[in-house]
């Protein structure tokens, strides 16, 4: 069976996911995407992509307390699985693998 495939915004999310830990929620993740890569997205976006995560094992979620901001409603708090960590390796080591197949001349072209 092919491992499911983790596509460039699921990265990411997931990759929110895990920096934030137990403070990862969908509004949470916008922001610090938003903040992070300078880069607008959706809360449906996010949600869309939480939930796609969640399918593939690379996520669980669970209710958290409910909170007074949130006029008494509760947070979906993510986590990332096993799975999901690693698939986060296996995509780092892809990139680094990548980068390091670029000749030295041209990273230096490039300012790198």
């Amino acid at each position: 069976m092919k491992r499911p495939f983790l596509g460039e915004l699921e990265e990411v999310v997931l990759l929110t996911v895990a920096a934030l830990q137990e403070l990862a929620y969908c509004a949470s993740i916008t922001q610090t995407i938003d903040q992070q890569m300078a880069r607008s997205i959706s809360f449906p976006t996010v949600h869309t992509t939480l939930q796609r995560l969640e399918e593939k094992g690379f996520v669980s979620s669970q209710m958290g307390g409910a909170t007074s901001e949130r006029g008494g409603r509760q947070k979906r708090l993510f986590t990332v699985t096993v799975a999901g960590q690693r698939a986060l390796i296996e995509c780092r080591q892809v990139r680094s693998q990548l980068w390091e197949q670029i000749p030295t001349p041209v990273l230096q072209l490039w300012g790198v």
